[in-house]
């Protein structure tokens, strides 16, 4: 008797509490038209985790890079509308040589004492952005008549960045320095014994590009007792195609 007494309960309660359910259902369906008996039992379902979980699309987008082009020449940010990068540096003393990078290469590389000393030039192509030919001078040992025959056979529509290393004076003559002022140096007049000398200019190109520094040797402000400081330059030149 108290077995069957026991079921009838049981079977009571399980009644009470599918009745007390279907209320709250038919009530919530009053209350928000738009959810229907399908939709609460599948969001019952995916609680449950019956039903995999859709993918985090939104964190997958934030989680991909942007294909950002990297700068070339070590600059902080690249060129724009596809321009040509340049990073250039002069000697220090006669020990470290200089260095011109120009669109992610390396035309003058930085060497150990007796490379690149006196004027160093790099031809480039201005329609192409090609580089065309590379000169080094001595300009303590060497012949400023090879140095005044490279400048004359540089040919119109060409970029040329010059650095110089040790000293760019003793052999220099009036003019080789009137064919470097046509190239577009200011300063190239005022050049002086073991003074450090960095340029870019042109040859008749339709870009007016110009780019210069000039650090004098002076004993008072030298910071390598006889020779000064070595100096750096770093921009873009404007691409034609």
């Amino acid at each position: 008797m108290i077995y069957v007494r026991r079921e009838k309960l049981k079977f009571i309660l399980m009644v009470a509490a599918f009745m007390i359910s279907m209320g709250l259902v038919l009530k919530l369906l009053q209350i928000n038209p738009e959810v229907t008996l399908s939709n609460l039992i599948e969001r019952s379902v995916d609680e449950m985790h019956l039903v995999p979980s859709k993918p985090d699309v939104g964190k997958k987008m934030m989680e991909i890079k942007p294909n950002v082009p990297k700068a070339k020449c070590g600059l902080a940010k690249p060129c724009p509308a596809g321009g040509l990068a340049f990073k250039m540096y002069s000697g220090a003393t006669n020990i470290v040589g200089p260095q011109i990078c120009f669109d992610g290469k390396m035309l003058i590389q930085k060497e150990t004492r007796g490379n690149w000393l006196g004027i160093n030039i790099a031809v480039i192509n201005e329609e192409t952005g090609e580089h065309v030919k590379t000169g080094s001078f001595n300009m303590w040992t060497g012949k400023v008549e090879e140095l005044i025959e490279f400048l004359k056979s540089i040919e119109d529509g060409s970029f040329v960045l010059i650095t110089t290393f040790d000293d760019p004076y003793t052999k220099l003559n009036e003019e080789a320095r009137t064919l470097l002022a046509e190239l577009g140096s200011a300063f190239i007049s005022k050049i002086g014994f073991r003074d450090n000398w960095i340029f870019v200019g042109g040859k008749n190109t339709l870009a007016r590009v110009y780019f210069e520094q000039h650090m004098k040797n002076d004993r008072d402000t030298n910071k390598y007792d006889g020779w000064p400081e070595m100096i750096e330059m770093e921009g873009c030149i404007p691409r034609l195609r």
